[in-house]
């Protein structure tokens, strides 16, 4: 019997290909100011047309600067990207989320605001110009990240040539101890299956600790599914997922809505679907994870001693094999990106902040997914409680998860990252270091100064 992968990818099939992969019709796609603007050269070359502008939707986030957004922005390259996307949009008819009023403003990173919005929808195909699309597989759907040939291709088309993908499903069974988080989960997931592990893989996940989780939490799992080589990640939707999208802008209203929560229901991976391969995690043994080399398997829990034979990660991250994380001084700390940019993130870090202060010798942002994200967060003095600490509060953007604006890191500095890539050089500068973790775990080593086991801090909490 078919999974979820299978109904939807068989739904949207337009047809086979003579090369054998499928043309696959593409139900939403998103773009940004990054990836777009040769797409949208391609198209006046070639005097094509954007073939359904209602089914795309733009904003600003990867180059956007989060100090002030205020235009012109004071980076001249951010500012003609921005200005470039916003005539391409007029241009095509395409809708735009576009830096403005904070009252009102709806811009943030793309995988933020696409479920937010309720754009992102069980069922759907979405394609985007970003390798981290797969997040919106949390809420049901099949979603790719994508080159700019093939986002040219989509506003041209509205189609995309596809291999077709084996699905394995990954299962997380039982309760995640305290101070453990849907980012030590996965972490956990690509430091098992490894970097290449899903290549040529849909990853569902599911089993009892999944099913427990938020749709905020899901996200984060989908996220890095592209970490561990996977193209698509997924969970089967649910009625956490219908409680999450109903009400929002985009999702179904009215008769339209029940007709649509039938549907939705009717696509999750029948109770007796065949998959390709079959993984089972026990959440028990799952210990908050912080990376220590230069790719996301590259991880150990936080009381583990590293143990390996890759000289060049250790050599490049200045460890030792045989060495414990725990302890690390940290320069820099960031709460921020499409991982772990959203509400429920920045709540749970501010919990362990509050009353507590950032260690004089670093550099603290906590950098909202979206303008929403923002609002919801001030509204609950959150902003407050993270100033009042040490940290920086700014606004909505990708800022230091790729440092494709003024957040970067400084030589050799060493970055406590709640992001999804510890790539050299992936946070601005060629020889900075990123070790990646959870939001509160980046939380509890700006205030130790060094990386430190957030169950401790747990226990002062709750004494």
């Amino acid at each position: 019997m078919p999974t979820l992968f299978e109904k939807v990818w068989n739904a949207h099939a337009v047809r086979t290909l003579p090369s054998g992969q499928t043309q696959l019709f593409v139900g939403l796609h998103l773009v940004h100011e990054v990836t777009s603007p040769q797409a949208f050269d391609m198209l006046r070359q070639h005097g094509w047309t954007v073939a359904y502008p209602q089914r795309t939707f733009a904003t600003v986030d990867h180059i956007v600067p989060t100090s002030s957004q205020k235009r012109p922005f004071i980076d001249l390259t951010a500012e003609e990207m921005t200005t470039a996307l916003e005539r391409n949009c007029r241009q095509y008819g395409i809708q735009l989320f576009a830096p403005g009023d904070d009252a009102t403003g709806q811009q943030g990173i793309v995988h933020v605001i696409g479920p937010e919005l309720g754009l992102t929808q069980p069922g759907m195909t979405i394609a985007c110009g970003d390798s981290h699309t797969s997040t919106h597989g949390a809420l049901g759907a099949i979603a790719f990240g994508i080159g700019t040939s093939q986002v040219r291709d989509v506003l041209a088309s509205q189609t995309l040539a596809m291999d077709p993908l084996k699905v394995r499903r990954i299962e997380v069974n039982g309760t995640l101890k305290p101070g453990v988080y849907a980012k030590d989960v996965i972490l956990t997931i690509i430091r098992r299956l490894g970097v290449n592990g899903g290549v040529g893989y849909a990853y569902e996940y599911g089993g009892s600790t999944i099913d427990n989780m938020s749709i905020d939490e899901r996200m984060t799992i989908c996220n890095m599914s592209i970490e561990g080589g996977a193209r698509v990640g997924y969970v089967n939707p649910d009625e956490k997922t219908f409680a999450f999208l109903k009400g929002r802008k985009y999702a179904p209203q009215g008769d339209a809505w029940d007709r649509a929560v039938a549907w939705w229901k009717s696509l999750a991976s029948d109770p007796d679907a065949t998959y390709d391969d079959h993984v089972v995690i026990n959440a028990e043994e799952i210990e908050p994870t912080v990376t220590w080399g230069i790719n996301p398997s590259q991880s150990v829990g936080v009381s583990e001693p590293i143990s390996t034979k890759d000289q060049e990660a250790l050599t490049y991250m200045g460890f030792t094999d045989g060495q414990k994380v725990a302890g690390t001084k940290i320069d820099v700390a960031f709460i921020g990106s499409c991982t772990n940019g959203r509400l429920s993130d920045l709540e749970e870090a501010a919990r362990f902040v509050k009353g507590r202060h950032v260690a004089p010798h670093v550099k603290a942002l906590v950098v909202p997914g979206s303008q929403e994200v923002r609002r919801q967060a001030e509204a609950k003095g959150l902003d407050k409680i993270f100033t009042a600490a040490g940290f920086e509060w700014r606004g909505a953007g990708c800022s230091m998860c790729l440092a494709m604006n003024p957040d970067k890191l400084v030589g050799n500095q060493i970055s406590a990252s709640s992001s999804n890539r510890n790539f050299k050089g992936r946070q601005g500068s060629p020889t900075g270091r990123t070790m990646l973790m959870s939001p509160v775990m980046v939380a509890a080593a700006a205030i130790a100064g060094e990386v430190t086991d957030v169950r401790l801090m747990l226990e002062e909490v709750t004494a």
